[in-house]
């Protein structure tokens, strides 16, 4: 799942670099000593928000039209892509506990075959949802 959300950016009066606020996402702010490597850490501080939520069992806010957000004469707003799915691979690391019910010959033949009965379920879900997309 990819997601976009407006960002944006001001220059640091301390140093050379930029902070970055996402307005969609309260609380995330963060900061880079270049434009690059603000954008970079932007987009890993929305992804790790983002994270949080889903992994809570939250939806992802809606992002922002990027013409409805108000800048002072020295910011600017851009787009941040967030891959989610990759973040979520490298850090997503809640896991829930369902208990579910199958019959129980094909619950004898995937014990038989040694299926990890997890990996199977969540394979299947993430394929659904990411047709939902």
């Amino acid at each position: 799942m990819k997601l976009v959300y407006p960002a944006v950016f001001s220059p640091c009066e301390s140093n050379p670099g930029y902070t970055v606020i996402v307005p969609d996402l309260p609380g995330c702010v963060t900061e880079g000593s270049s434009l690059a490597d603000a954008i970079l850490m932007a987009e890993d501080a929305a992804s790790g928000w983002v994270l949080d939520e889903l992994e809570n069992g939250q939806r992802a806010p809606k992002p922002s039209a990027i013409d409805t957000i108000h800048t002072e004469s020295d910011e600017f707003v851009t787009l941040l892509v967030l891959d989610m799915d990759a973040y979520a691979e490298k850090y997503g690391s809640k896991a829930i506990r369902k208990n579910v019910t199958i019959p129980a010959w094909l619950n004898t033949f995937a014990e038989e075959r040694n299926v990890n009965f997890s990996q199977v379920l969540t394979g299947a879900l993430t394929t659904i949802y990411n047709q939902a997309e």
